[in-house]
């Protein structure tokens, strides 16, 4: 089963006086790489959250945001008034002092001082933290869900991209047969338009079929059809297996890169093309598998 590392997924909780929303979003990435926005009350259990999303999601760029939306109308303890009274203050004098206006909009310039607003450190009861890992167990399990959607096309694309390549390595069997038979011709002729030249026709023989052995790419072909078979075997693994697929698909390549490299054909040369073609796709799209 393919995942893909593509996911998005939000919940939310309420407890009195509080609406937590939790949002966690997924891209590809090489290795495990998580971000974290919280609250400053939630930042000791920052770690265990860590540790639960490593294990969960296991690879990929993971960002993670829990916000935390006060439902009570009393806002007024949330503002230090102290804090407040000293920065009008000094402000005032410094407008005084340096004869310039004193702003117009108080509270706009007063509210993006630093530690006006009181922050909430108390530590958090076990119901409020209960529901934040419920909120972050529901959004996991809908980015494993939009993984696993994701994922179900992801290898839809893949088997049909492995397809296509199969189709056109059948295609290069009445080609490979022709080429040899067109090579011997054109040694054979281009010996007979040295006049007066005498060979030894046994070596030549000898020479002709080293070389056609140089040409052969009936090995290639055969580990190129047995790398697309373990390809697919992989896709259809319980687990995603993104790291090994891209192991494959590198090796799928060398095979089609040598057969490239013998085909002294212009046709097989033109399906080789249409081979990579086939598989850089493959390689942008593993890039996205788990």
């Amino acid at each position: 089963m393919v995942y893909s590392m593509t996911g998005y997924g939000k919940s939310t909780a309420e407890i009195p006086n509080k609406k937590i929303t939790v949002e966690i979003r997924s891209l590809n990435s090489k290795q495990f790489d998580l971000s974290v926005r919280l609250p400053i009350a939630y930042k000791d259990r920052e770690i265990a959250l860590r540790n639960d999303l490593s294990r969960r999601l296991e690879r990929g760029k993971i960002d993670l945001t829990i916000t935390v939306e006060l439902l009570t109308k009393d806002v007024s303890s949330k503002i230090d008034h102290h804090v407040v009274a000293q920065y009008y203050e000094e402000i005032k004098d410094i407008a005084d002092e340096l004869q310039i206006e004193e702003p117009k909009e108080w509270f706009t310039v007063l509210f993006r001082l630093p530690d006006v607003m009181k922050q909430d450190v108390e530590e958090i009861s076990e119901e409020e933290w209960a529901a934040i890992e419920a909120a972050v167990e529901e959004a996991v399990n809908e980015v494993i869900a939009f993984r696993q959607q994701e994922g179900e096309m992801l290898g839809n694309v893949l088997r049909e991209k492995i397809e296509n390549i199969r189709s056109l390595l059948g295609m290069i069997d009445p080609y490979e047969a022709e080429r040899i038979e067109k090579v011997k011709l054109r040694l054979y002729e281009g010996l007979k338009s040295l006049e007066g030249i005498e060979y030894d026709k046994n070596r030549f023989e000898q020479e002709l079929i080293y070389y056609i052995e140089k040409l052969d790419i009936s090995e290639e072909k055969e580990r190129l059809a047995n790398h697309l078979n373990y390809f697919i075997e992989t896709l259809d693994k319980e687990q995603s297996q993104g790291r090994k697929l891209g192991f494959i698909a590198q090796e799928i390549g060398r095979e089609i890169n040598t057969m490239g490299s013998k085909s002294n054909h212009s046709e097989m040369q033109r399906l080789v093309v249409q081979m990579k073609d086939e598989l850089e796709q493959i390689k942008e799209q593993v890039l996205n598998v788990l």
